[in-house]
Protein backbone atom coordinates (compact mmCIF):
# COMPACT_ATOMS: atom_id res chain seq x y z
CA UNK A 1 0.00 0.00 0.00
CA UNK A 2 1.34 3.68 -0.46
CA UNK A 3 2.29 5.16 2.55
CA UNK A 4 0.43 8.28 1.82
CA UNK A 5 -2.38 5.97 2.62
CA UNK A 6 -0.76 4.28 5.43
CA UNK A 7 0.10 7.82 6.58
CA UNK A 8 -3.73 9.29 6.11
CA UNK A 9 -5.65 6.13 7.17
CA UNK A 10 -3.50 6.53 10.58
CA UNK A 11 -4.61 10.19 10.78
CA UNK A 12 -8.21 9.55 9.44
CA UNK A 13 -7.97 6.99 12.90
CA UNK A 14 -6.51 9.64 15.22
CA UNK A 15 -8.74 12.29 14.44
CA UNK A 16 -11.57 9.98 15.44
CA UNK A 17 -10.16 9.25 18.53
CA UNK A 18 -9.63 12.70 19.30
CA UNK A 19 -13.03 13.85 18.70
CA UNK A 20 -14.70 10.99 20.66
CA UNK A 21 -12.39 11.72 23.65
CA UNK A 22 -13.73 15.27 23.21
CA UNK A 23 -16.92 13.56 23.55
CA UNK A 24 -16.28 11.60 26.02
CA UNK A 25 -14.52 13.82 28.20
CA UNK A 26 -17.26 16.35 28.22
CA UNK A 27 -19.84 13.79 29.08
CA UNK A 28 -18.01 12.26 31.83
CA UNK A 29 -16.86 16.04 33.20
CA UNK A 30 -20.14 17.28 33.12
CA UNK A 31 -21.02 15.29 36.15
CA UNK A 32 -18.81 17.35 38.19
CA UNK A 33 -19.85 20.76 39.98
CA UNK A 34 -17.57 23.55 39.85
CA UNK A 35 -16.92 25.38 42.99
CA UNK A 36 -20.12 27.82 43.82
CA UNK A 37 -22.27 26.26 40.92
CA UNK A 38 -22.12 29.23 38.32
CA UNK A 39 -23.47 28.49 35.27
CA UNK A 40 -21.19 28.69 31.86
CA UNK A 41 -23.02 31.81 31.03
CA UNK A 42 -21.97 33.50 34.81
CA UNK A 43 -18.77 31.54 34.22
CA UNK A 44 -18.37 33.80 30.80
CA UNK A 45 -19.47 37.23 32.08
CA UNK A 46 -17.49 37.24 35.20
CA UNK A 47 -14.30 36.24 32.90
CA UNK A 48 -15.38 39.31 30.06
CA UNK A 49 -16.06 41.43 33.26
CA UNK A 50 -12.52 40.55 35.07
CA UNK A 51 -10.65 41.36 31.90
CA UNK A 52 -12.91 44.72 31.21
CA UNK A 53 -14.41 43.28 28.45
CA UNK A 54 -18.17 44.88 28.28
CA UNK A 55 -18.74 44.85 24.34
CA UNK A 56 -19.09 41.37 24.05
CA UNK A 57 -22.18 39.49 24.39
CA UNK A 58 -22.93 36.23 26.31
CA UNK A 59 -25.88 33.78 23.58
CA UNK A 60 -26.73 30.64 23.99
CA UNK A 61 -26.98 28.78 20.16
CA UNK A 62 -27.96 25.64 19.60
CA UNK A 63 -26.04 22.15 19.06
CA UNK A 64 -23.57 20.10 20.87
CA UNK A 65 -20.22 21.80 21.48
CA UNK A 66 -20.80 23.95 19.07
CA UNK A 67 -19.40 27.08 21.44
CA UNK A 68 -16.98 29.69 19.54
CA UNK A 69 -16.22 33.33 19.77
CA UNK A 70 -17.10 35.43 16.90
CA UNK A 71 -14.39 38.34 16.61
CA UNK A 72 -16.73 40.02 13.68
CA UNK A 73 -19.97 40.78 15.60
CA UNK A 74 -18.32 40.32 19.56
CA UNK A 75 -20.57 37.45 20.77
CA UNK A 76 -19.71 34.50 23.17
CA UNK A 77 -21.88 31.62 21.71
CA UNK A 78 -22.08 29.03 24.19
CA UNK A 79 -23.89 25.99 23.55
CA UNK A 80 -27.26 24.95 25.81
CA UNK A 81 -25.35 22.24 27.85
CA UNK A 82 -22.27 24.68 28.13
CA UNK A 83 -24.96 28.07 28.72
CA UNK A 84 -26.62 26.29 31.67
CA UNK A 85 -24.55 23.80 32.77
CA UNK A 86 -22.96 23.96 36.38
CA UNK A 87 -20.00 21.72 35.46
CA UNK A 88 -16.59 21.65 35.19
CA UNK A 89 -16.72 20.72 31.26
CA UNK A 90 -18.87 23.59 31.51
CA UNK A 91 -16.81 26.28 32.96
CA UNK A 92 -13.97 24.88 31.14
CA UNK A 93 -15.29 25.33 27.58
CA UNK A 94 -17.21 28.78 28.43
CA UNK A 95 -13.44 30.09 29.46
CA UNK A 96 -11.58 28.69 27.01
CA UNK A 97 -14.28 30.25 24.56
CA UNK A 98 -13.73 33.69 26.61
CA UNK A 99 -9.94 33.29 26.08
CA UNK A 100 -10.40 34.05 22.82
CA UNK A 101 -12.22 37.18 23.32
CA UNK A 102 -9.48 38.40 25.72
CA UNK A 103 -7.18 37.41 22.61
CA UNK A 104 -9.21 39.38 20.38
CA UNK A 105 -9.42 43.05 22.98
CA UNK A 106 -5.85 42.78 23.59
CA UNK A 107 -4.96 42.13 19.74
CA UNK A 108 -3.11 38.80 20.35
CA UNK A 109 -0.77 38.94 16.85
CA UNK A 110 -1.56 34.86 16.18
CA UNK A 111 -5.60 35.58 16.28
CA UNK A 112 -5.03 38.72 14.34
CA UNK A 113 -3.56 36.53 11.76
CA UNK A 114 -6.17 34.04 11.79
CA UNK A 115 -8.61 36.83 11.07
CA UNK A 116 -6.78 38.15 8.86
CA UNK A 117 -6.54 34.39 6.51
CA UNK A 118 -10.61 34.50 7.07
CA UNK A 119 -11.63 35.93 4.02
CA UNK A 120 -9.25 34.71 1.47
CA UNK A 121 -9.05 30.97 3.16
CA UNK A 122 -13.83 31.09 2.87
CA UNK A 123 -12.74 32.28 -0.75
CA UNK A 124 -10.36 28.84 -1.65
CA UNK A 125 -12.24 26.28 0.01
CA UNK A 126 -15.01 26.63 -2.34
CA UNK A 127 -12.76 26.27 -5.21
CA UNK A 128 -9.81 24.11 -4.08
CA UNK A 129 -11.13 20.74 -4.55
CA UNK A 130 -12.31 21.02 -7.90
CA UNK A 131 -9.13 22.93 -8.55
CA UNK A 132 -6.89 19.97 -7.35
CA UNK A 133 -9.09 17.34 -9.13
CA UNK A 134 -8.48 18.60 -12.34
CA UNK A 135 -5.00 19.82 -11.44
CA UNK A 136 -4.28 15.80 -10.86
CA UNK A 137 -6.40 14.78 -13.89
CA UNK A 138 -4.62 16.70 -16.39
CA UNK A 139 -1.32 17.38 -14.35
CA UNK A 140 1.02 16.40 -17.67
CA UNK A 141 -0.95 18.76 -20.06
CA UNK A 142 -1.77 21.56 -17.62
CA UNK A 143 0.81 21.48 -14.71
CA UNK A 144 0.14 25.16 -13.61
CA UNK A 145 -3.63 24.09 -12.60
CA UNK A 146 -2.63 21.91 -9.99
CA UNK A 147 0.29 23.83 -9.14
CA UNK A 148 -2.83 27.12 -8.50
CA UNK A 149 -4.95 24.06 -6.62
CA UNK A 150 -1.88 23.36 -4.36
CA UNK A 151 -1.36 27.19 -3.69
CA UNK A 152 -5.01 27.88 -2.57
CA UNK A 153 -4.51 24.41 0.06
CA UNK A 154 -1.41 25.42 0.99
CA UNK A 155 -3.65 28.65 2.61
CA UNK A 156 -5.76 26.70 4.25
CA UNK A 157 -3.19 24.37 5.43
CA UNK A 158 -1.92 27.74 6.86
CA UNK A 159 -4.76 28.52 8.77
CA UNK A 160 -4.91 24.93 10.34
CA UNK A 161 -1.25 25.90 11.26
CA UNK A 162 -2.14 29.19 12.70
CA UNK A 163 -5.26 28.07 14.89
CA UNK A 164 -3.02 26.03 16.96
CA UNK A 165 -1.30 28.73 18.76
CA UNK A 166 -4.21 30.63 19.12
CA UNK A 167 -6.55 27.29 20.26
CA UNK A 168 -3.14 26.40 23.33
CA UNK A 169 -3.35 30.01 24.34
CA UNK A 170 -6.91 30.42 24.87
CA UNK A 171 -7.11 27.50 26.74
CA UNK A 172 -3.98 28.56 28.89
CA UNK A 173 -5.33 31.79 29.71
CA UNK A 174 -8.85 29.80 30.92
CA UNK A 175 -7.18 27.76 32.98
CA UNK A 176 -5.10 30.24 34.46
CA UNK A 177 -8.62 32.54 35.14
CA UNK A 178 -10.08 29.57 36.24
CA UNK A 179 -7.55 28.52 38.96
CA UNK A 180 -6.79 32.26 40.24
CA UNK A 181 -10.53 32.33 40.95
CA UNK A 182 -11.16 29.51 42.66
CA UNK A 183 -13.81 28.20 40.25
CA UNK A 184 -11.90 25.02 39.73
CA UNK A 185 -10.69 23.32 43.10
CA UNK A 186 -6.93 20.86 43.53
CA UNK A 187 -9.28 18.55 42.91
CA UNK A 188 -11.38 19.51 39.91
CA UNK A 189 -8.69 21.08 38.09
CA UNK A 190 -7.05 18.63 36.54
CA UNK A 191 -10.39 17.45 35.24
CA UNK A 192 -10.53 21.21 33.26
CA UNK A 193 -6.90 20.71 31.96
CA UNK A 194 -7.56 17.43 30.61
CA UNK A 195 -11.17 18.63 28.75
CA UNK A 196 -8.83 21.46 26.89
CA UNK A 197 -5.87 19.09 26.12
CA UNK A 198 -8.27 16.55 24.34
CA UNK A 199 -9.75 19.51 22.35
CA UNK A 200 -6.25 21.04 21.34
CA UNK A 201 -5.69 17.73 20.27
CA UNK A 202 -7.96 17.77 17.60
CA UNK A 203 -6.39 21.04 15.97
CA UNK A 204 -3.32 18.74 16.08
CA UNK A 205 -4.30 16.57 13.93
CA UNK A 206 -6.50 18.54 11.78
CA UNK A 207 -3.09 20.20 11.02
CA UNK A 208 -1.04 17.47 10.75
CA UNK A 209 -3.30 15.88 8.24
CA UNK A 210 -4.03 19.35 6.27
CA UNK A 211 -0.48 19.05 5.92
CA UNK A 212 -0.04 15.76 5.14
CA UNK A 213 -2.26 16.57 2.49
CA UNK A 214 -0.62 19.36 1.10
CA UNK A 215 3.11 17.48 1.14
CA UNK A 216 0.65 14.82 -1.18
CA UNK A 217 -0.27 16.82 -3.92
CA UNK A 218 2.93 18.64 -3.99
CA UNK A 219 4.45 15.21 -4.46
CA UNK A 220 2.13 14.57 -7.17
CA UNK A 221 2.90 18.20 -8.56
CA UNK A 222 6.52 17.07 -8.63
CA UNK A 223 6.40 13.71 -9.91
CA UNK A 224 4.41 13.77 -12.83
CA UNK A 225 5.00 17.35 -14.55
Amino acid sequence: MNPFWILFIALMLLSFIASKSVESKFKRYSKIPTNGGMTGREVAERMLYDNDIHNVTVQEVNGTLTDHYNPTNRTLNLSHDVYHGTSVAAAAVAAHECGHAVQHATAYSWLSLRSSLVPVVSFSSKWVSWILLAGVLMVNKFPSLLLLGICLFALTTLFSLVTLPVEINASKRALVWLNTHSITSVDTHPYAESALRSAAYTYVVAALTSLATLFYYVMIYLDRR
